[in-house]
């Protein structure tokens, strides 16, 4: 595989999958164009150099071929904004419409195709969908850290049609994959996961992995409430996977045998509906009464956890500590945001991925005081349980 910095693409078509599932408004607004900004290097290189742009991406999950509110045209003002240069649009990204726009595309020029997703035999990993869309670059570049773990036509099988020394991974991906291996292959210890969200079920594989390598795991979220009711605890109307209770009741015994500082919060933000006008009040997580569910952690779990985080030289956060979407409930998601910003001003290395925690970071204007944010949020999960990634594996063989 070629190393994407020392390649010249110089007189080549770069066919370039980029991850622009990026959130728009009713009006098409993009509200979050993180994921955008992130493929610019790339992009600026492969035109610096003298070669054109392909983009290929997908938008959303629509379900029956073309729909106007998934059409990546919404993106092309944007885009060039951020370029600084013009953006051409195909209306397809196979067939006439998108072989005349990328024949006709001169040195140095950018191309965006229309949704992949509007084929489903994106999704189906279709060898001939794949074979059709590499006619249209002679080098591929997989930028698209978010879709990794997608075996999907243009992540991962699209990368059988290209020789060896023309395919490859774009800057973002390099940077995922770098920073994602430091944590797992290289963490300085003490080394602390912090790890929230709703479900025990979508993290126990990441847990498991991490067990092997943490000192201390950190477990927020509406998730900690099966942890706590595991424990024995009463836990009023909060959140619980009655089915992985066993699993829950496991894990704190495995951490225990290893010697894992496993912190739960001992105190909640409770309120009495899930709604931003609840009645709330912070109590004990011994006893949550009846009817009240907990919506963020308190103030003395936000002590305990900020003292370990202080405390590690390395740190991974995967999801919120309550639901801070709504201000109530959102005190505890950035005192810990909070702590892993000072954490990294301090010297520790710090990375912030997952839909959720990178939304938080950014919300709070955090995001340049972490050390690495990753723009994937199923990929790194599964990066970190310790799967291969399809988009991965595609270009390493």
């Amino acid at each position: 595989m070629p190393d994407f910095n020392s390649f010249n693409f110089s007189g080549h078509k770069a066919l370039v999958r980029v991850d622009f599932n990026v959130p728009l408004d009713a009006d098409f607004n993009i509200t979050d164009d993180t994921r955008m900004r992130a493929a610019v290097p790339t992009i600026q290189k492969i035109r610096k150099d003298g070669g054109s742009v392909i983009l290929m991406s997908h938008l959303g999950r629509p379900k029956s071929g073309p729909e106007d509110k998934f059409s990546l045209r919404h993106l092309v003002p944007h885009l060039a904004q951020l370029l600084g240069c013009p953006v051409k649009f195909a209306t397809d990204c196979i067939g006439e419409p998108a072989i005349s726009a990328a024949s006709s595309l001169k040195a140095g020029g950018v191309l965006l195709l229309e949704n992949l997703r509007f084929h489903p035999e994106e999704t189906k990993g279709d060898e001939d969908f794949a074979g059709q869309l590499s006619s249209l670059g002679d080098v591929y570049v997989n930028d698209a850290f978010g879709t990794a773990h997608r075996a999907h036509a243009s992540t991962a099988i699209i990368a059988g049609f290209y020789p060896a020394d023309r395919k490859m991974f774009g800057l973002l991906m390099d940077a995922e994959i770098k920073n994602a291996d430091k944590v797992l292959h290289q963490a300085e210890q003490p080394f602390t996961a912090i790890l929230g969200g709703a479900k025990v079920s979508d993290k126990i594989l990441i847990i498991e992995n991490l067990m092997e390598r943490v000192q201390h795991l950190i477990i927020g979220g509406g998730m900690a409430y099966t942890f706590l009711k595991a424990q024995g605890k009463e836990i009023g109307a909060s959140l619980c996977e009655e089915d992985k209770l066993d699993v829950a009741k496991e894990i704190l015994e495995k951490a225990a045998k290893k010697n894992i500082g496993l912190l739960l919060p001992v105190d909640s933000v409770i309120a009495d509906k899930f709604a931003a006008d609840a009645q709330t009040k912070q109590v004990n997580n011994d006893h949550i009464p009846a009817g009240w569910m907990g919506l963020d952690i308190g103030e003395q779990s936000i002590a305990e956890f900020s003292r370990t985080i202080l405390a590690s030289k390395t740190i991974l956060w995967n999801g919120p500590m309550g639901v801070f979407e709504m201000k109530p409930f959102q005190n505890g998601t950035k005192a810990i945001a909070e702590a892993v910003a000072k954490a990294t001003k301090a010297g520790s290395f710090s990375l912030v991925g997952g839909g959720d925690s990178v939304a938080a970071v950014n919300q709070f204007g955090l995001e340049k005081e972490v050390s690495y944010v990753s723009t994937g949020g199923g990929a790194m999960l599964e990066y970190f349980e310790g799967k291969e990634l399809p988009g991965i594996a595609a270009i390493d063989q």
